[in-house]
């Protein structure tokens, strides 16, 4: 029989989990490259653009969100069966999200601050990252994600190689950019030095210091740098709250931030 010569999509599916559905908006956010994406790809799962519902297998799987409920732990096991590729995407399926502050604390006492009938809502004592349960192939960090990045991840997939993302501090871009350091000049606390590029220094750029929205960097030495925030005159409450932002439960900000919490009593 002759070949059509048509090619086969690969087939994409996005799932979520607890998360704000961000990382998910930043793929409708390509509004330029999404004719390209839909011509290359066949979209068949995506909670934030259709109610449509396709089984596995997939080629390619993008997760969004933590791991915080007890049905989560067996819909990602189910996933990982389905995916030839599965990819983490942003802070809460790459290091707990925000929700991961409530590993420090009373998970009851938590939940009944914001239910208000916490007796109806069933959830697990930690947030964790989807790495904590199955094997995961890729990592896309940021709350939320990179479009740039996330182009790259897609690109790969198509050609058959590694993405090319850089693992680096936002120092690196800062300084790329021109831009003065914070820390130096004016003694503005700022995260960059420990945490992952990817954000293109956006809130250097602004004025403000870094988040540290994209993680730890692979080898940062946190307890260094918090150290050194200390010695600077800022109390161990202050630097608690610069690491235990989106991405506390990652290494090594978690060691960091547990050792502070012994700190304050």
């Amino acid at each position: 029989m002759a070949s059509t010569g048509k090619a086969v999509r690969p087939r994409v599916a996005v799932a979520k989990f607890a998360s704000c559905d961000g990382c998910q908006l930043t793929l409708l956010d390509l509004e330029d490259q999404l004719l390209e994406i839909v011509s290359r790809f066949d979209v068949v799962e995506f909670p934030e653009a259709t109610s449509h519902h396709s089984p596995g297998p997939y080629d390619v799987v993008f997760v969004e969100g933590s791991i915080s409920a007890p049905e989560h732990l067996d819909q990602i096991k189910a996933l990982r069966k389905q995916a030839r590729v599965l990819v983490t995407i942003g802070a809460c399926a790459t290091a707990g999200g925000i929700q991961a502050l409530r590993n420090w604390a009373d998970h009851d006492a938590y939940r009944a601050a914001v239910y208000e009938h916490p007796e109806w809502v069933e959830s697990l004592a930690m947030a964790t990252a989807v790495s904590d349960h199955v094997k995961v192939d890729a990592e896309l960090r940021g709350c939320p994600i990179d479009g740039g990045q996330l182009l790259e991840l897609l690109t790969s997939v198509l050609v058959g190689r590694r993405p090319q993302i850089r693992e680096e501090v936002v120092c690196r871009e800062c300084k790329r950019k021109g831009i003065v350091c914070m820390v130096v000049a004016s003694g503005e606390a700022c995260m960059g030095p420990v945490t992952n590029s990817g954000c293109n220094a956006l809130c250097p750029t602004y004025g403000r210091g870094c988040y540290g929205c994209f993680g730890p960097r692979t080898g940062a030495n946190a307890k260094s740098w918090s150290a050194g925030l200390m010695r600077s005159g800022r109390p161990p409450e202050e630097v608690w709250r610069l690491f235990a932002g989106f991405t506390g439960y990652a290494e090594p900000f978690r060691s960091v931030l547990t050792e502070l919490g012994k700190a304050k009593g």
